[in-house]
């Protein structure tokens, strides 16, 4: 099975120095993914993309992403535009995550729009529609849409891979969608969508990317876990918004079951405590342990 792992951080401006230093210990020790916040409302927090630009530079291995873009504020042509120049920058290491919107009040407080929920699902559709045209040199975009409207822009450039475009969707019709147009499915923490709703999750984007003409393999799934690598054992049942906090064999348990229960082949820690010491024990202890048991 071919598996990924990666750790989520949170670009908070007093601490810009450590989430470096940080993504530097994860690129040298080989971890696959490293997601980055965007909460552009959150005064305490620094902007997603800057902070993937320097991490980026400063790495070299490590594919880094937003998670989730923030789409209610991020322009659809220019968020294409930016994906494609950071993965030329990087020489193929960006991927883009993106979300249809949450927060409305925070989002609407900085100029951005509101949205019910149909319409941030079609602004999402549009939205990766756009960004897909700008990544086609030498043609002018082109998308007519309700929310986004792109009309015979210059497109380009193109990124130096296909990057991927993994939405971080919550219910059933985004779920379609996901199954329908997306590279891959970021699953909301627990926070917004239990642990018991992610098997249902998977069938609706599976059973969508077969109606689509699609392989439900082709979506890249991945499981963002909220908790602690402890010392020792603890509970290792996923229950509604629970933290998981128990040891490196109780994590490789977890996410052994996620794999072959539930499907998903890219697992993404949000660790409780943004340090050094939980980003080892995650790289060091629960990855192996992990291959181990899917060997």
């Amino acid at each position: 099975m071919d598996l990924r792992f990666g750790i989520q951080l949170a670009p908070t401006a007093s601490e810009l120095a450590e989430v470096r230093d940080l993504a530097k210990v994860a690129d040298r020790e080989g971890l696959d993914l490293l997601g980055i916040q965007d909460h552009p409302y959150a005064g305490g927090l620094a902007d997603t993309f800057a902070v993937i630009a320097t991490v980026l530079a400063e790495t070299e291995r490590l594919r880094v992403f937003p998670d989730v873009a923030s789409l209610p504020l991020r322009g659809p042509a220019m968020v294409g535009k930016q994906a494609a120049t950071l993965d030329l920058l990087s020489g193929g290491r960006f991927e883009l995550a993106l979300g249809a919107g949450a927060f409305w009040p925070a989002i609407s407080a900085m100029g951005g729009p509101t949205r019910t929920n149909p319409e941030a699902l079609r602004a999402l559709e549009e939205a990766t529609a756009i960004i897909r045209a700008m990544w086609q040199p030498g043609t002018k975009a082109t998308v007519e849409g309700a929310q986004y409207s792109v009309t015979g822009v210059q497109a380009g450039p193109a990124p130096a891979h296909p990057v991927g475009i993994w939405f971080g969707s919550v219910g059933p019709k985004a779920n379609v969608l996901t199954g329908r147009i997306a590279d891959g499915w970021a699953a909301p923490i627990p926070h917004y969508l239990p642990y018991e709703k992610w098997q249902a999750a998977q069938e609706i984007i599976s059973s969508a990317a077969i109606d689509a003409g699609r392989k439900p393999t082709d979506i890249m799934r991945m499981a963002q876990l909220v908790g602690t690598v402890t010392d020792s054992p603890g509970p290792v049942t996923l229950r509604g918004e629970e933290r998981i906090r128990t040891d490196a064999a109780g994590w490789a348990r977890i996410l052994a079951d996620l794999a072959t229960d539930t499907g998903f082949d890219t697992f993404v820690l949000w660790p409780e405590s943004q340090d050094e010491t939980q980003l080892r024990r995650w790289i060091g202890d629960v990855v192996p342990a992990t291959r181990a048991l899917l060997a």
